[in-house]
């Protein structure tokens, strides 16, 4: 329990005019930044919106609320709190929604849910269930699949990805097939291809591997529009896919691996991380994505969510964060610090203020919360050195300076100074001295040119463009024991869903579940 004279970090009343309101007028509470601080969560028995309190514990950052009927939860939500604050310096500004949301006149988050005009965040990434079939059974499934018969037609899909494509202002560029698993769609090359003409740059499928371990299958989807395969891999040894996976399956990742090199495909590893079966295994991904280097673009390291009801004595010791993500790896590969090498996955907003500024066009504002990712890119040599980001340039003030150009560009009417002055910050910033083997200022500028345009990452003709780079990228999904409703509205991660809507990450998949309510009704409608 908490001292009853601790004092909470200032917050503004929720209930009065703070003066920032989304583009459809509902007010944007304050985020509260340092500790201890007060936040709504929900009781993990009934679901009833809950307040909530972190605080500092031994080094770590820890949840508690307590329900009127169901008592008191306590849970880790860092276990590092030095780790904890210095994501939370990475949050420049929070965004404004939607200006034509789904759910207009919502009044409660969040079970009001579908995108609503509360909702600040837009889709950074809109995921399509393709199929809840999957030809695994993973017991750590947080789309429980199989579970209901829930295959939308190709029709249906059509229209769930011109969903994404509407939201307004910004519509969803990036997409994700997922389920189940994706491939098992009879439709899935021709749905690839629909995704392509409707307007996605960004092309991605979340897959086991199994089926894309034929080259046939891989060079299809490659021809069909797919760019990145998010690739289900626990570990390097057997013994931790028979845990996670329940069968041995490393060789069958391997040559998935493989065959999505040969078709073009760019491979990312997304481990589901536990504590004590593969946390020991996060070095040898990021040696296995060395060894794959024209396949392999990064690892998108995510820790289990408990599903369930789970001991408070077992969570506490099984829980593991972002900061034990960070720690790992450092310690297993040497090339990152832990407080210095990583940042929040919400920083770029200056430059998205910035592009805004300078176009007068609506981008996507990527204002997720500072806790729901964190990031470290890898800039890697012809002698598979790796040298984080942050050692030559000064990542944290550049911002600092873009977020200020932003604002002061937003008010001129010659834009042109504006871009020369963003080109002059990256320079200051810039330091040649730190950067790996022949990385100059120009080979930088041009491997920011091939995160934005593909055509350098994708021909021949531009494959000497960009200079190596693996980005570790962990993601940190919510369950009912750590949950956290400024997380929710502030989601960057939407599923379009079957019954029209659009759904945060961790309000469909944890929570209130609206994926149980719409998969049930969708495949009851089809009985």
């Amino acid at each position: 329990m908490l001292d009853t004279g601790e004092k909470f970090v200032e917050q503004q009343n929720l209930d009065s005019d703070t003066g920032q309101r989304t583009l459809t007028g509902s007010l944007i509470p304050p985020l509260v930044m340092g500790l201890p601080k007060k936040t709504d969560s929900l009781c993990p028995e009934c679901i009833k919106v809950i307040p909530a309190r972190q605080y500092e514990k031994d080094g770590k950052v820890v949840m508690t609320k307590t329900c009127p009927d169901h008592g008191e939860f306590n849970d880790i939500i860092s276990s590092d709190v030095n780790f904890f604050l210095e994501m939370e310096k990475w949050h420049f500004k929070d965004g404004r929604g939607f200006s034509n949301p789904l759910v207009p006149n919502a009044q409660k988050c969040p079970s009001d849910c579908g995108i609503c005009n509360m909702h600040l965040t837009h889709a950074a990434i809109g995921n399509v269930d393709l199929t809840s079939r999957c030809n695994l059974g993973c017991p750590t499934c947080f789309a429980s699949s199989n579970k209901y018969k829930a295959e939308p037609s190709f029709e249906e899909i059509y229209m769930m990805m011109k969903r994404l494509r509407e939201s307004r202002p910004a519509p969803c560029n990036t997409i994700q097939f997922i389920g189940g698993e994706p491939t098992l769609h009879p439709d899935f090359f021709k749905i690839v291809k629909a995704s392509t003409k409707l307007g996605f740059t960004h092309i991605q499928m979340g897959t086991n591997g199994i089926k894309l371990a034929d080259p046939e299958f891989a060079a299809k989807a490659r021809e069909a529009g797919l760019q990145y395969i998010y690739l289900q891999m626990d570990g390097v040894t057997d013994d931790v896919f028979e845990k996670i996976r329940g069968r041995k399956l490393l060789a069958t990742k391997l040559k998935a691996i493989e065959s999505a090199g040969k078709a073009g495909l760019r491979v990312i590893l997304v481990p589901t991380i536990i504590r004590g079966v593969n946390d020991h295994q996060l070095g040898d991904l990021v040696k296995l994505a060395f060894e794959n280097l024209d396949t392999i673009t990064g690892l998108s390291l995510q820790p289990i969510s408990f599903t369930g009801r789970y001991s408070e004595e077992d969570r506490l010791q099984q829980r593991y964060t972002l900061a034990d993500i960070v720690h790992d790896i450092s310690r297993q590969t040497g090339i990152t610090d832990p407080l210095k090498d990583w940042f929040s996955l919400n920083s770029s907003t200056p430059f998205v203020s910035l592009a805004e500024a300078l176009t007068g066009k609506s981008v996507t504002n990527y204002t997720c919360h500072p806790h729901c990712g964190t990031l470290s890119i890898l800039f890697v040599d012809k002698n598979k050195n790796a040298v984080p980001i942050t050692r030559f340039i000064d990542l944290y003030n550049l911002l600092k300076d873009i977020n200020k150009l932003a604002q002061k560009t937003e008010k001129r009417r010659v834009k042109m100074f504006s871009k020369l002055s963003s080109l002059n910050l990256l320079r200051k910033h810039f330091n040649a001295k730190n950067a790996p083997e022949g990385l100059t200022f120009s080979k930088f500028l041009q491997t920011l040119d091939g995160y934005s345009d593909k055509k350098f990452t994708w021909t021949d003709e531009h494959k000497d463009h960009t200079y190596k780079t693996i980005f570790l990228f962990g993601m940190h999904f919510m369950d009912n024991y750590n949950y956290d409703l400024e997380r929710v509205r502030r989601c960057a991660i939407h599923y379009a869903a079957p019954d029209g809507k659009l759904y945060p990450f961790c309000s469909y998949n944890s929570g209130h579940t609206h994926r149980d309510r719409v998969e049930k009704e969708y495949a009851k409608s089809r009985s």
